[in-house]
């Protein structure tokens, strides 16, 4: 029963940081800034708030505006028992299983199988933290360190800045959560050789390194892989460099990239034709490495205030930089590290000091920048935290285990070192944020004030043993109180009404638009990605991912002339607000959202909802029609130089980037209908009287295959972005198609 007390506290402590969620019936989900930040959810209470509905934390906009809405494309596709290969509804398409942060093939996925989808997605963030707890207890147990060290540790890793700041992502911190299960079967293999117990730890590791990889963010999942195999190295090392041993590993990891092929395949195929590479911030700007001054907010948290709070004054952005665990769990962190002798200290120990090296603006941490290491360079390092956190909460444990061990009083050297800070901080508080930092340095001071206290009357009282245990429990009381307070300021819980409701303007939409698009005027109305929870296609889209090609066409567009040169500015969030552009017609813009009037002759107001309008795009082009000629372009600079001639008539002429001097046809114009448009597959019924020219201006990529009556035929980039087909005379049924590769 003892060995079960601490899983059953890891438990209980998770259920009272979630209570507002199992008691109140509030979700784990910033869905308060969908309806306080955004139009047209802002009209739909605006009787009662003119303002908006307050939000807690503007900082948590992502998980709504991404994760939520890529994982619930996803999870719809696989209830149809289909790949959810493609997201139709932002940037013109784009890859949606590629996209790793769908987490399509995640373990946890079978819960939104089973209940209504935002109550599978607050289960998941709650299994965050309790999963992270439990297997890292585990983890510790496994290395014979003090019970109490073991609890200290789990739970400082499972609420760490790092979790906190990521919990509602339902990704990140679902990869860093196997990292500990992961280490615990690298110790069970090393150790099992010939124990019959050895194949069933072997699966174990295969499962949580694949579940870890699904779980859906790569950057993080580089850094495990690459943490876990210095671990493996290490412990190989460690036991004796045992051929079995290597010959297990390479076996269950070459597994691994086969059963993982599915999403790493295509998501490296997507990365590649993506724009990843030419839009991303300058390592040299501010807030791309944790700024030295930061560092600070591993012993004061709010030190610079708070998002929540609305008093932040530091660089932007706090979630990238709080890598807090505690001031007890940091204490004992630097006194294992300064004062105990042995080899997990120095591994662990080591491994904190590279991840804090390569997260600061050091010379080592700019040079796969100023080199441009693939991958590396486009990673910020502010994630490297995870590490941080995982290793801090680990030497914790050490940390205290020695603590409860030795007969040294050597603990007093970091207490005086964190109580120097702190008289220091007090002393240089700056004049201009004097009233925010002073309250923010009143509970972190009282907090050490009481730990200085308990671990040096754990050093003077160590054989009283009942008195020890008493202050230990009290140690983890005070570092959970630390720890939620911390959490709970951050980490907002909302009404389920809030979570993208239907309003008058959605309504209309979806009534009419169709198969054609929408765009908006007005980053303050349906953010990017939004549209896709209502089904409605835009031309807007967020994502660290999008395909280079749309990139470009849109920065043309933007800028009303053939110019795609880099930077684009978009910085992962396309927002196209040139209503204007002929590239937009092109795109199939039925409807234009705004919150003023628009002064154009191809625009009517059709609706309007509190103050969002909606303008009717009278220029728009089919998503799919024929053309009366093409003009064919050898490279992509000729063609969006043909793209943008004044005298081109776009919904006559198409441009196609082909050598094939067979196409410089007149094409004979027929009747296009489209019987069928799902996610992964079009239909298309036409009627010509002579070989046409059918362009469908959905983008262009290498998985989506066409055919015409069955027979496979080519698709011709087209309109720089678009697919284009050849259709014989007659009447024809044509598929486009999506597959895997």
């Amino acid at each position: 029963m003892k060995r079960i007390l601490p899983y059953l506290f890891i438990i209980l402590l998770t259920f009272v940081f979630f209570w507002q969620f199992f008691l109140k019936s509030l979700i784990p989900i910033p869905a308060d800034t969908i309806i306080g930040l955004y139009h047209p959810f802002r009209d739909l209470y605006a009787k009662d708030y003119p303002n908006g509905i307050p939000f807690k934390n503007f900082l948590t906009t992502d998980p709504v505006r991404q994760q939520y809405i890529w994982r619930e494309l996803a999870i719809s596709a696989e209830k149809q028992f289909k790949l959810p290969l493609w997201n139709s509804y932002n940037f013109a398409g784009v890859p949606l299983l590629a996209n790793f942060q769908s987490g399509s093939f995640y373990i946890l996925n079978f819960l939104f199988f089973i209940m209504p989808f935002y109550m599978a997605w607050s289960l998941v963030i709650f299994l965050g933290p309790l999963m992270a707890g439990l297997f890292m207890l585990a983890y510790l147990s496994n290395l014979k360190l003090n019970k109490w060290g073991n609890l200290l540790g789990a739970i400082t890793y499972a609420f760490s800045g790092f979790f906190v700041a990521w919990m509602e992502w339902g990704n990140i911190t679902h990869v860093a959560l196997w990292l500990p299960l992961i280490l615990l079967s690298v110790d069970k293999i090393a150790l099992n050789v010939k124990n019959k117990k050895l194949i069933l730890w072997s699966f174990i590791y295969l499962l949580s390194l694949t579940f870890s990889f699904f779980a859906g963010h790569l950057q993080v999942f580089f850094y495990l892989l690459i943490f876990s195999f210095v671990y493996f190295v290490t412990r190989w090392i460690q036991f004796g460099l045992k051929k079995k041993i290597i010959l297990i590993y390479l076996t269950l990891n070459v597994l691994f990239l086969i059963i993982t092929s599915a999403q790493w395949i295509p998501g490296f195929q997507f990365i590649s034709l993506s724009a990843r590479d030419v839009d991303v911030i300058n390592f040299n700007t501010s807030g791309w490495f944790i700024p030295w001054q930061h560092i600070i907010q591993f012993i004061v948290p709010d030190y610079f205030g708070n998002p929540t709070t609305l008093n932040y004054w530091g660089t932007w952005n706090y979630g990238e930089f709080i890598g807090y665990v505690g001031i007890i769990p940091l204490m004992l962190a630097l006194f294992a590290m300064f004062h105990r002798r042995d080899k997990k200290t120095l591994f662990f120990g080591t491994l904190f000091f590279l991840a804090m090296i390569f997260s600061f603006p050091t010379f080592l941490a700019k040079i796969p920048y100023i080199l441009k290491i693939p991958f590396l360079s486009t990673a910020q390092p502010t994630r490297l935290l995870f590490i941080v956190n995982f290793t801090l909460a680990v030497l914790s444990a050490l940390g205290f285990d020695y603590l409860l061990k030795s007969r040294k009083i050597t603990i007093v050297y970091p207490l005086i070192f964190i109580a120097s800070v702190m008289l220091g901080l007090w002393i240089f508080i700056p004049g201009d944020h004097f009233a925010v930092v002073k309250n923010n340095l009143l509970l972190p001071t009282l907090l050490f004030a009481v730990s200085f206290f308990l671990l040096i009357t754990i050093v003077l009282l160590r054989k009283n043993n009942k008195l020890i245990k008493i202050i230990c429990f009290i140690v983890i009381l005070i570092t959970t109180f630390d720890l939620f307070r911390f959490g709970w300021k951050f980490t907002p819980f909302t009404k389920t009404t809030y979570l993208f409701p239907s309003t008058k303007t959605i309504v209309f939409l979806q009534n009419n638009l169709k198969e054609f698009r929408i765009m908006t005027t007005d980053s303050r109305i349906l953010p990017p990605n939004f549209s896709a929870v209502y089904k409605l296609r835009s031309i807007d889209g967020y994502d660290p991912l999008y395909l280079l090609r749309y990139g470009e066409l849109v920065a043309a567009s933007e800028r009303g002339k053939a110019d795609i040169s880099v930077p684009f500015g978009f910085n992962r969030i396309i927002t196209p607000h040139n209503y204007d552009s002929k590239i937009i017609d092109l795109l199939g813009v039925k409807y234009v959202l705004s919150l003023s009037n628009l002064d154009s002759s191809k625009l009517v107001k059709v609706f309007q909802e509190g103050q969002t309008m909606i303008f009717e795009n009278k220029d728009v082009l089919p998503r799919v029609f024929f053309v009366n000629s093409l003009r064919l372009a050898r490279d992509k600079k000729e063609a969006i130089n043909i793209l943008f001639e004044s005298s081109i008539n776009l919904a006559q002429v198409g441009v196609v980037e082909d050598k094939d001097k067979r196409l410089n046809l007149d094409w004979s114009v027929g009747l296009v209908n489209i019987i069928e448009y799902s996610e992964d597959k079009i239909v298309i019924n036409t009627k010509n009287k002579n070989a046409g020219f059918l362009i469908l201006t959905d983008t262009f990529y290498p998985t989506w295959k066409a055919s015409v009556d069955g027979k496979t035929t080519k698709i011709y980039l087209t309109d720089y972005n678009f697919r284009g087909i050849v259709v014989p005379e007659g009447d024809h049924r044509i598929e486009f198609y999506n597959s895997l590769f």
